[in-house]
């Protein structure tokens, strides 16, 4: 199994377990994240390289406040403070907030999403827009499907249900549309099995018949997660295209452009006013460390 970066400096012997954050909070994987090695933090400084390949080996809902990292590493609060903003730069770690909703109540969760695999400006937009950009695969795909070993252990379970390999590769198709509406291979194996005939005098055509007369109905997509990005210095929130780097324009020292008296577009003044009516939400709730 591959090490944390050999440049970490490890947990001291006598520290105790991390604490965990309130429930809800606390650090949040991003998705899609290379296998872990020992070079994942090789272009980073030490320091940084350490504190990441530390929180990265923490569980998701980990308290990875600048307070709590410094009672369990060797570092004071504003080298941590320096540390974790530098990571926000190096793209493995993001702040912000998550709207949940759930039985009629929704309400706004304060996140930190860490990832060992650096992402760019244009990943943490897509990830906050809701969708999860898709990388290519750095193994070979299998050679046989979920839905297609599914079919081959069935006579395993149930001999009466025994298929050849040119059967699975047939049914296959009809399981993969179970899979997709939601069904867990132990749905697919209760609608096979449950109340055979006796004798069963041909699996492959009462299994094809099952899986279609028995197709559970479409699933809703559920939507997206709202997400809203923050400034990593004064917190202010904004667009992640306003935030490259994690930072808005204020924080990196840049002068907002002088547009004299031009009148500005409906769509624009309708944009400005919507960003601040989330900004001045988010400020009424009150600020919970990730």
């Amino acid at each position: 199994m591959a090490a944390a970066n050999s440049s970490a400096a490890p947990l001291p012997a006598h520290a105790s377990p991390h604490p965990m954050a309130n429930p809800g909070y606390g650090k949040r994987s991003a998705p899609d994240q290379h296998p872990r090695t020992n070079h994942d933090f090789a272009a980073l400084p030490p320091r940084e390289a350490a504190i990441a390949a530390y929180v990265d080996r923490l569980p998701d809902g980990a308290d990875i406040s600048v307070k709590t990292l410094a009672k369990q590493l060797p570092y004071g609060q504003c080298a941590l403070r320096t540390a974790l903003n530098n990571l926000q730069r190096a793209g493995h770690l993001r702040r912000g907030r998550e709207r949940i909703t759930g039985e009629g109540s929704s309400r706004w969760i304060t996140r930190s999403w860490f990832t060992r695999t650096a992402r760019d400006d244009d990943w943490w937009a897509t990830f906050t827009r809701g969708d999860v950009p898709q990388e290519p695969p750095d193994h070979p795909r299998p050679t046989r499907s979920r839905a297609h070993i599914l079919l081959a252990a069935l006579g395993r379970e149930t001999p009466a249900l025994s298929l050849s390999e040119a059967e699975c590769a047939r049914l296959a198709p009809l399981v993969t549309d179970w899979f997709a509406r939601g069904a867990t291979d132990a749905d697919v194996f209760r609608a096979l099995t449950t109340g055979l005939p006796t004798p069963v005098h041909h699996p492959a055509a009462l299994i094809r018949n099952r899986l279609t007369t028995k197709l559970p109905p479409e699933r809703t997509a559920p939507r997206p997660p709202l997400r809203i990005l923050e400034c990593a210095k004064c917190g202010v929130p904004g667009r992640p295209e306003a935030l490259p780097g994690g930072l808005c324009g204020a924080c990196r020292g840049e002068r907002a452009p002088d547009h004299g008296n031009a009148p500005l577009h409906t769509s624009a003044i309708r944009a400005y006013a919507a960003e601040i009516r989330a900004g001045m939400s988010l400020r009424r709730h009150e600020r919970t460390p990730a």
